[in-house]
């Protein structure tokens, strides 16, 4: 069993050129289900289809959410398609497993005032920290950026002739991203008063934004730094870098902007994903209904 996943890995990594972090969650669902099937007594070619019923089962009562079940049985239908392909089974019993579908969630969003509100209660003035922190709080804001692209940005993605930022994001498809007037502003202050006082000799990072040691941020670090700055703005303690993503798109789409516009800013590569930010816009017109029209208001207690 072993040697088949390793086969597997290999495979994904040299030929389909897929990321680490995607091989060790691949890795990570085929040793769990090895595992189980050794307790089953199982190898690859005892499998059938209703095996994974029955490891479905097993996963949800060990408390498994469904979204990670999902992730799951995708890896093992991919895994045993090409064992099939190899010859080492001879049928494929995962050919006609589902997923299952995830339900949709509606995103959390800030509304239009907290994020004024946020943006505001950061000085650029006060020091270069405060400086770097209000251009990466108007870049997440601005151009609707994953935290994972705004801490590997470099100077060269940054097209300052016409304000658009050259992006690789999820399986390395490039996509360009308008930089608005305030945060290109951000940006550029930052640069040009800030970001050289983060430097340190010994230190020379590539990436745009550095930390108090002048080493690349970390994706966790944001994260830090936006609960920090929320908290001294008075805001909830639940505001995190994809909640800004979230609102980008959500006021872009309140404000008249196309779907399809917004699922090329946002770099999502189906629109399926994009449509679930209409859920957002109909919540708020149910909310106007019910706030401003007479037969629409909800009854007094």
């Amino acid at each position: 069993m072993q040697e088949a996943i390793d086969s597997f890995l290999l495979y994904l990594a040299a030929e389909r050129g897929l990321s680490a972090q995607y091989r060790r969650s691949v890795e990570q669902t085929l040793t769990s289900f090895a595992a189980w099937c050794r307790e089953q007594d199982f190898a690859w070619g005892d499998v059938r289809p209703d095996t994974f019923s029955a490891y479905r089962r097993c996963r949800r009562e060990a408390g498994l959410a469904d979204s990670s079940l999902r992730v799951e049985m995708v890896h093992l239908r991919i895994f045993f398609r090409h064992l099939h392909r190899e010859g080492r089974i001879a049928a494929d019993p995962a050919a006609l497993l589902e997923s299952g579908r995830m339900p949709q969630h509606i995103p959390e969003t800030l509304a239009a005032a907290e994020v004024n509100t946020l943006l505001s209660s950061v000085d650029p003035q006060a020091g270069p920290l405060d400086c770097r922190d209000r251009a990466l709080l108007e870049m997440l804001y601005g151009s609707g950026l994953r935290v994972s692209e705004l801490v590997s940005l470099r100077a060269e993605q940054v097209d300052w002739d016409e304000d658009f930022l050259r992006i690789t994001g999820k399986g390395s498809k490039t996509r360009y991203v308008p930089l608005g007037r305030v945060a290109a502003a951000a940006l550029r202050r930052y640069l040009n008063e800030a970001r050289p006082k983060l430097l340190r000799n010994e230190r020379r990072a590539d990436t745009l934004f550095l930390s108090v040691r002048g080493e690349s941020l970390t994706r966790e670090r944001i994260r830090q730094i936006i609960k920090k700055r929320a908290a001294l703005a008075g805001l909830p303690e639940n505001i995190y870098p994809h909640l800004m993503r979230h609102s980008f798109a959500t006021h872009l789409l309140e404000n008249g902007a196309d779907l399809r516009v917004i699922q090329d800013m946002l770099g999502h590569a189906d629109l399926s994903t994009t449509q679930i930010y209409t859920h957002v816009d109909r919540k708020r017109l149910v909310s106007i209904m019910e706030t401003f029209h007479p037969r629409g208001r909800k009854k007094e207690t």
